[in-house]
């Protein structure tokens, strides 16, 4: 038997339940992000070099916990709301399997499904009890029962790169450089490649994504940098 040229045709989708991806990207530009910004802060303010580390790596420790905390806090929330509506459309399914096979058929007949087939289509499925279940939590609530992200996954996947991105621009001063611009240079190429490796799973032109993310990090480093300034300044004053 000869295959068909469709049955040939190998697909790879990436991850797109939000399962690690959304997680990890989010960890780690937050970890630059919030760090660049600290050291530049607290630099700016005029603080040592061994108060700079202390800074960054307390924000290291302090950001890396509450984002795998708030990770698998919002993941295992959105989990428990899914089974919620599931069991909810379980008992409407018990209860009412008639109206609930016309519901299925009135919202393909509106997608341009002849009146018939759509009909025929939902009682076949009302006949099969899971499969029904399946069928209507991913047609109504567009969420598929089977394929729920892991809380631990995003949780574990965030407090990780939240680290790595955090002790990028932390780097120059644990290795003994002590100057603030080589340590937000060094943040910044960290920035970019980080919106470079993100557009490898978005299709998009990675030195724009790059780019992109490099001026946001250098906007909110830039905004703390001043108000550190204006702090110091004002302290030392005082």
């Amino acid at each position: 038997m000869t295959e068909t040229p469709a049955a040939l045709i190998e697909h790879h989708h990436a991850d797109v339940s939000g399962g690690w991806l959304r997680p990890a990207v989010f960890g780690a530009m937050d970890g630059l992000v919030t760090n660049i910004a600290l050291i530049a802060g607290v630099g700016g303010g005029g603080v040592s070099p061994r108060n700079i580390v202390l800074t960054g790596v307390a924000g290291l420790v302090a950001g890396a916990i509450s984002m795998g905390l708030g990770e698998y806090t919002s993941v295992r929330s959105a989990n428990e709301q899914v089974a919620a509506e599931v069991a909810k459309e379980r008992r409407e399914l018990e209860r009412h399997p008639e109206a609930e096979a016309q519901e299925l058929a009135d919202m393909w007949v509106k997608r341009g499904l002849p009146r018939h087939l759509a009909e025929e289509v939902a009682t076949v499925i009302r006949n099969n009890p899971e499969e029904a279940l399946r069928v209507h939590v991913r047609e109504e609530l567009g969420v598929d029962p089977d394929d729920q992200p892991s809380p631990w996954a995003a949780a574990i996947s965030s407090f990780v790169c939240f680290s790595i991105g955090a002790l990028i621009p932390l780097a120059t001063y644990l290795l003994g450089f002590t100057n603030l611009w080589l340590a937000l240079a060094v943040g910044g190429l960290g920035l970019f490649a980080a919106g470079a490796i993100v557009a490898r799973y978005t299709n998009r032109s990675w030195w724009i994504s790059g780019t992109r993310q490099l001026l946001l990090g250098g906007a909110a480093a830039i905004i703390t940098y001043g108000v550190g300034k204006l702090i110091g300044v004002s302290g030392a004053i005082g």
